[in-house]
C-alpha cells in the first residue's frame, strides 16, 4: 500500500542518514510497515528490533548507551557482524526504552556511517515526560498520521480521479459531472472506512463495498487506543480522565459551540483536572488540537487563546465508529445535524496530513470560522467547511467585511468554482490544499 511518507524517507536518505530519524505518530497507522518497505527496498542489508516484544534488545541499552558497545553486543546477540555501511537498523516500540533515546545521541555524534531509524506509538507522550537530556539536534524527528483521502484514493485504484481533481483545483474549473459524483461517492466512503491502513485494505478486498466493510477493526483499533492508555499512564486515577476525555470527544463536537468545555465531561470538570489528560492526548497523536486565535495577524500561534480550542479524532473512520452513526445514513446523504461535525473533523484530519497547524477565528458576535491557514504568497486565508451543498455563511461574509484577505476558502459537496472571491472547494478535494 503506497504512503506519501515514503517520500520523507526517501529525502532523509538523501541527506546523508547522519541523524537518527524518528517517527513519531498513534499506533496502527503503518508505521512499521513503510518503515520496511523502504528499508528492504533502498539498502543491501537490514535489521529490525522490536525493543518492546525483545527484552533481550531492551537489556543491551539498560547496560550502555555507547554506540561501539551497543553494537557489539547487537552482533553478539545475532551471531553476526553488522557492516555498518551498507546495514540500516530499524528499532520498533521505542517508547518503552527512555535509554535507546538517549543513545541516538551517540549514534549520530560518532565518526561511522550509522543508519538508524526508530519509530512507536505514544513517542509524543514519552518526549514530554523525558527524565533525561533529550538529544535535541541529534535527530530528525517525522510525523506520521493515518492515510488521508489522496492516499485512499491512490489506495483503491483511482489515481486517474485523483490527478483530475488536482488539475481542477489548480485550474478553478469545475470537474465532469459523472467524475464529481464518483469522487463524492468515494469521499462518502472514507468517512465510514477512515484512514487506517488495516480498515483500508479491508475495503478493498471487499471490492470498495462499504456494506462488506468489517467496522469491528475500527472498533478494535479504538480499543487498542484505550489499552495503551491504561498500559502507558503513571497511575489509574489519570488513566480513568484519559479515558473520559478521549470517549467525551464526539459529543464536544455535536455541540454548536464546539469549542471544548470542561463541565461537559461532568459538571465538576475543570481545567486543572483535565488539563494534562488533554496534554497525555495530543502528544500520543489520538487527538487533534485547534486553538482559537484571537488576533488575525502573523504568526498566528503567538495570538492563541490556550483556554478556547477544539479536539477532534485523528481519524474520521473512529469518530464514525463511536458515534455510532449507521453507513447509510453517510452514503444516503441524510440529513443529520451531527454531519457537520464528521466534515469538520475530516477536514481537521486532511490539513494535519499536510503539516498544518490549526487554528480557528471567532468574533464577539458570535461569528466563527472553522480554520485559518497562513500562506507566505496569500496570507492568512479563511476556511469554511460545509457539509453538504447549503453554502449560505453569515460568518464568512462578517469575516472577509472585517480583514479583507486575498481569498476564502468553502469547502462543501459542490464542484470546484470562484465567486465572490470564494474559492468553493468540493470536500474531496481537501488534500490539494497545502
Amino acid at each position: 500500500m503506497q504512503r506519501l511518507f515514503e517520500k520523507k524517507l526517501l529525502d532523509w536518505k538523501q541527506s546523508g542518514m547522519k541523524k537518527p530519524l524518528m517517527v513519531v505518530g498513534a499506533r496502527q497507522i503503518g508505521k512499521t510497515y513503510i518503515i520496511e518497505k523502504f528499508a528492504k527496498e533502498n539498502f543491501e542489508q537490514y535489521l529490525y528490533f522490536n525493543l518492546e516484544k525483545e527484552s533481550e534488545i531492551r537489556g543491551i541499552f539498560e547496560k550502555t548507551i555507547n554506540d561501539t558497545k551497543i553494537i557489539e553486543e547487537l552482533e553478539l546477540y545475532l551471531g553476526k557482524k553488522i557492516d555498518i555501511e551498507k546495514t540500516i537498523l530499524f528499532f520498533d516500540e521505542v517508547q518503552v526504552s527512555e535509554n535507546f533515546i538517549v543513545s541516538l545521541k551517540y549514534f549520530n555524534e560518532s565518526d561511522k556511517a550509522y543508519k538508524i531509524v526508530c519509530a512507536g506509538s505514544l513517542l509524543g507522550v514519552k518526549i514530554n515526560r523525558f527524565k533525561s537530556s533529550f538529544p535535541v539536534g541529534k535527530i530528525r524527528m517525522e510525523f506520521m498520521y493515518p492515510m488521508n483521502f489522496e492516499e485512499f484514493l491512490i489506495a483503491t485504484g483511482k489515481e486517474m480521479l485523483k490527478e483530475k481533481i488536482e488539475e481542477c483545483y489548480k485550474t478553478m474549473t469545475p470537474m465532469p459531472e459523472f467524475a464529481h459524483e464518483q469522487a463524492i461517492g468515494l469521499y462518502k466512503k472514507y468517512l465510514c472506512v477512515g484512514g487506517m491502513p488495516e480498515a483500508v485494505n479491508d475495503f478493498i478486498e471487499n471490492d470498495l463495498d462499504i456494506l462488506k466493510f468489517d467496522s469491528h477493526i475500527i472498533s478494535d483499533i479504538k480499543d487498542m487506543y484505550i489499552a495503551d492508555m491504561q498500559k502507558h499512564v503513571r497511575n489509574s486515577l489519570e488513566t480513568v480522565k484519559i479515558e473520559k476525555v478521549y470517549k467525551n470527544i464526539p459529543s464536544q463536537l455535536a455541540k454548536d459551540n464546539k469549542s471544548f468545555q470542561y463541565n461537559f465531561i461532568e459538571e465538576t470538570g475543570r481545567k486543572r483536572k483535565y488539563e494534562s489528560s488533554i496534554d497525555w492526548l495530543v502528544a500520543s497523536k489520538m487527538v487533534l488540537i485547534n486553538y482559537n486565535s484571537k488576533r488575525m495577524e502573523i504568526p498566528l500561534k503567538v495570538y492563541i487563546d490556550e483556554n478556547k480550542f477544539k479536539l477532534y479524532l485523528s481519524d474520521v473512520g473512529i469518530l464514525t465508529n463511536m458515534s455510532e452513526i449507521k453507513f447509510p445514513d453517510i452514503i444516503q446523504d441524510k440529513t443529520f445535524i451531527y454531519k457537520g461535525a464528521i466534515t469538520e473533523n475530516y477536514i481537521a484530519q486532511e490539513l494535519t496530513s499536510k503539516g498544518e497547524s490549526l487554528y480557528y477565528w471567532t468574533s464577539n458576535r458570535s461569528a466563527e470560522i472553522d480554520f485559518v491557514l497562513y500562506s507566505e504568497k496569500d496570507g492568512i486565508i479563511p476556511i469554511e467547511v460545509k457539509s453538504g451543498n447549503n453554502v449560505r455563511s453569515v460568518s464568512l461574509n462578517m469575516y472577509i467585511d472585517e480583514y479583507k484577505p486575498k481569498y476564502a476558502i468553502r469547502f462543501s459537496t459542490r464542484n470546484f468554482g470562484f465567486e465572490n472571491n470564494i474559492k468553493a472547494i468540493p470536500l474531496y478535494a481537501a488534500f490539494c490544499v497545502k
